[in-house]
């Protein structure tokens, strides 16, 4: 009798971690609708439709946030819009999901050599090149991107304005 409520919590303890365990869904199943919206997303995205395919992607994220797929394909809209600092952050979430995905490292490299970041693009290559092994497209692109460099930087227009002369000072005042 006096270890029947210490036998009764104990039991009801192990029955609600054994169907806390049973709820969750494994790592690599993502919910269907995910995966739809991230499929409409890339349709909308082929067909230049950037913004509805940015929503489209993060209606899928917010659907399921361990869509890998989906901060990849943001982050590409985001570097086709000019937009190198987001598409990196967008790739380090995908990233963070899985630390070996080639098209995130990839994508991420592209955005760093956008931004002028080449010496960590040029990391983003080594870790590439020690998972293919032999060359892949991955490898192959982000190279091309690091030999081809960043994007010449946006000059803004200034005034050039010439110092006078000392005589020309002097000449001006008195007229």
């Amino acid at each position: 009798m006096r270890y029947a409520p210490f036998a009764i919590a104990a039991a009801l303890g192990l029955a609600t971690v054994s169907t806390v365990g049973h709820s969750q869904r494994p790592d690599a199943q993502l919910d269907p609708v995910s995966v739809e919206l991230l499929r409409k997303g890339e349709a909308a995205q082929k067909a230049g439709e950037l913004n509805a395919a940015v929503d489209l992607f993060e209606t899928a994220l917010a659907v399921d946030p361990r869509n890998r797929a989906a901060f990849v394909a943001l982050g590409d809209v985001a570097k086709a819009q000019g937009l190198p600092g987001k598409a990196i952050r967008l790739y380090r979430e995908a990233l963070e999901l899985e630390p070996n995905d080639l098209q995130a490292l990839s994508g991420q490299g592209d955005a760093l050599v956008q931004k002028g970041a080449v010496t960590k693009a040029r990391e983003n290559l080594a870790k590439i090149k020690s998972l293919c092994g032999d060359a892949c497209p991955e490898e192959a692109r982000l190279a091309a991107s690091i030999a081809k460099g960043p994007p010449a930087a946006v000059q803004s227009a200034q005034v050039a304005t010439k110092a006078p002369a000392p005589g020309e000072e002097a000449s001006r005042e008195r007229d």
